[in-house]
């Protein structure tokens, strides 16, 4: 039996949708984005890429629709869009509250596909950073989730194995990433149904 089920000698949190109430701003950022080069990107699709990073995501839509786009210059201009956002990012409470619960009593990280000042400036905003013993962005692993790599580096720079991990995610394929490292995965739209919130 996987010991961390009970005790988990490490945490890794997703941040957004997981930590922090994220998504419906990013998709405010996406929707500029989409009209300003007439992309075609539903909201189903964009929470189902949930944890892509930005410029991988572009480059996809870009080679789908034969849109000729800097992947990397567009996001940036997404994330520029996003920017002003983020001083209206709430906690999500039931997940957050684990982070406060076990602080200074195991390590615990957080695993984004996001870019490092941006992950950076939403925890600092929803005062939890201090929480968190290291921070992993896209820009710290070459593949990202659902390949396990993310969580394999937060697992490293805590210093506790994989399989004595237990991971937040609030998408399938953050949930993919999770189970492909090794850790105990828990679905924070669970714990959202369950405590009678709308999840993402």
């Amino acid at each position: 039996m996987n010991s961390s089920k009970s005790f988990p000698q490490g945490i890794v949190f997703d941040c957004d949708g997981t930590l922090a109430d994220t998504m419906p701003l990013h998709w405010q950022a996406w929707q500029t984005i989409s009209r300003r080069y007439q992309l075609h990107f539903p909201e189903d699709r964009f929470y189902s890429l949930g944890g892509v990073p930005s410029r991988d995501i572009l480059k996809m839509l870009g080679e789908e629709q034969k849109i000729a786009l800097d992947h990397l210059a567009v996001a940036r201009e997404k994330e520029a869009e996003y920017w002003p956002l983020i001083a209206q990012v709430e906690p999500i409470h039931i997940v957050a509250d684990v982070a406060h619960a076990n602080h200074g009593k195991i390590p615990m990280a957080v695993a984004s596909g996001g870019t490092r000042h941006v992950i950076e400036e939403v925890l600092k905003h929803l005062n939890i950073r201090h929480l968190f013993n290291a921070v992993v962005t896209s820009e710290d692993v070459a593949n990202q989730k659902p390949a396990p790599d993310i969580f394999v580096e937060a697992a490293h720079r805590i210093g506790v194995p994989p399989q004595h991990c237990r991971a937040y995610e609030d998408t399938d394929l953050g949930m993919q990433a999770i189970r492909a490292a090794g850790m105990e995965a828990v679905d924070v739209r669970h714990l959202l149904s369950a405590n009678g919130k709308k999840s993402a």
